[in-house]
């Protein structure tokens, strides 16, 4: 895996230009307030990356309405934030890319019953670790994490919350590779969603029954035996149907190691 590290480094450095435009009837001053415009890493969360765009936005609204948690939408669809940016826009734009891509924010009417509550980024640090821990017991056998020291945890969140690849990936390249007896990963850690946004987590083996390394066309027609034609897209690709399961695990996996994957 050293001799494609530059593939970590590329996906890593994957930015997506945003425009975020205040909802338009909770617009309480007479002068229209100005879009904002940023740069987001793909593979980080909504709220690591919003605090300049919510005080920008601040100014414009109702005061009682300040205090209250913001959401954000595309289209009129609530954007769940605890979905890698990435994979939000390759689910909701891969079929007709659109760049900058334009968001709403709200301040008012949080849709309980789709969205999450995220009042602080320690609610986006424990749900980051919950599923990082999770993946590594799908792939070691949770081996890896109960070997590390708080430090390293520490390490590996503010690796991903300032964006540091090299902070990050020198912790986490133990849970991308395979470990111990050489058989491979146990699973394959893989959440599969289709274009109406509702996931499926499968446990997939990484290898076939004669030993060899799986591939992607073998595991789309395990999953899919009536849909020869099935094709799956991650960090705005559509993957070729001969890549190896466990090189995708590896290189192409979100910082909670799993692979995220829009099924079309």
């Amino acid at each position: 895996m050293a001799n494609d590290r530059e593939v970590l480094r590329e996906i890593w450095d994957g930015k997506l230009p945003i425009c975020f435009q205040l909802a338009q009837e909770e617009i309480m001053e007479i002068q229209q307030p100005d879009a904002f415009y940023v740069m987001v890493p793909r593979l980080s969360y909504f709220p690591l990356v919003t605090d300049k765009m919510k005080r920008h936005f601040l100014r414009y609204i109702s005061q009682e309405n300040s205090d209250s948690e913001m959401w954000l939408d595309y289209n009129g669809q609530p954007l769940k934030w605890h979905y890698p940016i990435g994979f939000l826009y390759d689910l909701f734009c891969g079929n007709d890319p659109q760049l900058p891509w334009h968001l709403t924010v709200h301040f008012t009417k949080f849709p309980e019953d789709i969205l999450l509550h995220c009042n602080n980024k320690d609610v986006v640090e424990a749900h980051f670790m919950s599923t990082v821990k999770e993946a590594d017991v799908l792939k070691h056998r949770g081996q890896v994490m109960s070997t590390m020291q708080k430090k390293d945890h520490n390490q590996l969140w503010l690796g991903l919350q300032n964006d540091k690849f090299d902070q990050f990936w020198a912790i986490n390249r133990r849970l991308m590779e395979s470990h111990g007896d050489n058989e491979g990963f146990k699973h394959i850690p893989i959440k599969l969603y289709s274009d109406d946004g509702i996931c499926s987590q499968r446990l997939v083996s990484p290898k076939n029954s004669d030993g060899s390394r799986k591939t992607l066309q073998q595991m789309t027609a395990e999953l899919y035996p009536d849909k020869p034609d099935v094709q799956l897209r991650t960090h705005g690709i559509v993957i070729p149907s001969d890549t190896p399961l466990q090189w995708l695990s590896e290189h192409l996996s979100y910082p909670d190691n799993f692979l995220h994957l829009c099924v079309f």
